[in-house]
């Protein structure tokens, strides 16, 4: 009961001092409450944990023990990584909407450096953190000097104010992260979420609960991996769409319902296949190929590549086969809006031999130009 009493007072002095006294250094205030309030009515006796002993004095150099890296790299890789990712975190979640997105390769290069001085003097792992960034930033912070004031603070605390810092209450630690981070909670910025993209929802949700649950750098681990198996999902089933010709216009645009009056050319099948194309996905997009093919029967099979911004060997290896099942059934593969990698790559493989300048094309406009030509109108000179 004395734990739970210093916590809601401690909460509710600080909601009133944000509320009322915006510019109050509240923190400040709330810590000094919470020592005197050790010191005066003997609080650990009562149950009420305390921060306890702090090392005072500057550290002393610590040389590095390279007979331990063979043990302690897996440990020290994994810290890094979740390390990084709360900094650049944390980075983006507190920069303000005037300012410039914070430069992943720099926090890297910053975090990296402070970790390897902080190494010779015996430091814990350095890194950005949401709860001191939340405290930082509500107390006024909006600068570099922050950093450098909070630096000299601590340096003053482990030479003078150790014993009196060793005295704070947990739970008025705990109510002071609290206070401050609890901006970090937007159901609001949920509900946008959730109506623009139901899966980034889900990560949304997933992230939320690994934190609650498992704590901060853990739910962090947890948010990356399922983000990783929902991108490896997508890419494993690329978008393709069949695609049809807004009247009076060299506009292409996927045919559906909405626009029902597009233009679709008897005989004419138009395909494109979006993102990147490689041997998780080559297989399942050959198959919804042949589908439409099945449907359709074309005596021309247009892909429009423009949204394909790297074709693997093996999706090519699967456009060759195509291009020589589609052959043996008296249905001509073409191919338009290569972009210059992907050209280039055709090129250097026997499908461009097979398909010849005459079945490739710049744009799709291109392609439907010859397509309606006299000497590709019939069937028999479609699939020469």
């Amino acid at each position: 009961m004395p734990t739970l009493a210093i916590a809601l007072v401690t909460l509710a002095l600080l909601a009133f001092m944000v509320w009322r006294l915006p510019r109050a250094p509240a923190p400040l205030i709330a810590v000094a409450l919470g020592v005197a309030a050790v010191a005066l009515l003997d609080l650990p006796a009562r149950g009420v944990e305390i921060v306890g002993r702090v090392p005072t004095g500057l550290p002393a150099v610590m040389l590095p023990d390279l007979s331990m890296v063979a043990t302690l790299w897996p440990s020290a890789l994994g810290i890094a990584l979740m390390s990084f990712t709360e900094t650049i975190a944390a980075g983006r979640a507190f920069a303000h909407e005037r300012e410039p997105p914070p430069q992943p390769n720099r926090e890297l290069l910053a975090t990296g450096l402070a970790n390897a001085g902080g190494a010779l003097l015996g430091a814990m792992v350095a890194g950005g953190g949401t709860s001191q960034t939340a405290v930082n930033q509500r107390a006024g912070a909006r600068s570099q000097l922050a950093a450098l004031v909070t630096a000299g603070a601590a340096l003053g605390t482990m030479l003078l104010l150790a014993p009196v810092i060793g005295l704070m209450p947990n739970a008025t630690l705990a109510a002071v992260v609290i206070v401050y981070s609890i901006g970090l909670i937007d159901p609001a910025e949920f509900r946008a979420i959730r109506k623009i993209r139901r899966m980034e929802f889900v990560w949304a949700l997933v992230a939320m609960a690994g934190v609650v649950g498992l704590g901060t750098l853990q739910g962090i681990l947890v948010a990356i991996i399922v983000s990783l198996l929902a991108l490896a999902y997508q890419a494993a089933d690329p978008p393709l769409y069949v695609l049809a010709r807004k009247r009076g216009t060299n506009v292409f645009r996927p045919l559906s319902p909405e626009h029902a009056g597009d233009e679709v050319f008897a005989g004419l099948l138009i395909l494109r296949p979006e993102g990147r194309v490689f041997f998780a996905n080559a297989r399942r997009l050959g198959q919804r190929m042949r589908q439409h093919v099945t449907e359709d029967m074309p005596r021309v099979v247009l892909l429009d590549l423009s949204g394909v911004i790297d074709l693997e060997y093996t999706a090519l290896k699967m456009l060759i086969e195509a291009e020589r099942a589609l052959g043996e059934q008296g249905v001509s593969l073409w191919l338009a809006g290569l972009n210059p990698e992907v050209l280039a790559m055709v090129r250097r493989a026997a499908l461009a031999d097979a398909l010849g300048a005459h079945r490739m094309f710049a744009t799709l406009e291109q392609a439907l130009v010859r397509f309606q030509s006299p000497e590709t109108s019939s069937p028999a000179a479609s699939s020469s």
